[in-house]
């Protein structure tokens, strides 16, 4: 048990010093929180983007390749592999090595997935998001999402006033939606930090 309460608390204070912009620190309490607890290292995505914040980009691009193995519809883990992978390997390679996504039933996940694969473009995203009859915080919660990946997509193609105007709008404008993950809402606030000190 006692192994366990630590595991949880080295698990948890990884989170918070994400939120704190403390990447290295952040990456180095998962990996104590994987290391205790071995079983539960493919589910951790949470590791993964801060080794992209901490420039590990192999690292992350092996946590969420491992990730896969878990959970195999998440257009978002394969998105994150990706933009561990482009500073290594250069967009192209990167795009043919993306983890196949069948089906993530969450819109506009499919469609975002087909942006980073070079077969639609960030107006697609965004008119994807509105389709059918969404609730208002539904929509809030699918536009959150086509900002943050648009943003990250673009500014791994070195789109960066594109990459900004996303990146804030899905910080700025989506802080107080429900049903958003905190940890993702977090994601694009620590970027939209990093953004503004440039």
């Amino acid at each position: 048990a006692e192994d366990g309460e630590l595991a949880l608390a080295y698990y948890l204070r990884g989170r918070e010093r994400f939120r704190l912009s403390k990447f290295d620190g952040s990456l180095a309490d998962f990996d104590r929180y994987v290391k205790l607890r071995p079983d539960r290292k493919s589910q951790q995505w949470e590791r993964g983007i801060p080794c992209y914040y901490a420039g590990e980009f192999q690292k992350g691009a092996d946590q969420f390749e491992l990730y896969q193995t878990y959970h195999d519809s998440d257009v978002e883990n394969s998105v994150w592999r990706f933009l561990c992978m482009t500073p290594l390997v250069g967009v192209e390679k990167a795009r043919e090595k993306l983890l196949p996504i069948k089906n993530d039933p969450r819109v506009p996940m499919m469609t975002i997935f087909d942006m980073y694969r070079g077969e639609k473009t960030p107006e697609d995203v965004m008119a994807a998001a509105r389709e059918g009859e969404p609730t208002k915080e539904e929509l809030a919660g699918r536009l959150f999402y086509s900002h943050l990946y648009i943003g990250l997509y673009e500014e791994s193609l070195g789109h960066d006033k594109s990459a900004r105007e996303h990146i804030l709008k899905a910080c700025d404008d989506y802080r107080e939606t429900k049903s958003l993950n905190r940890y993702m809402w977090d994601v694009a606030r620590v970027h939209a930090e990093r953004l503004r000190k440039n």
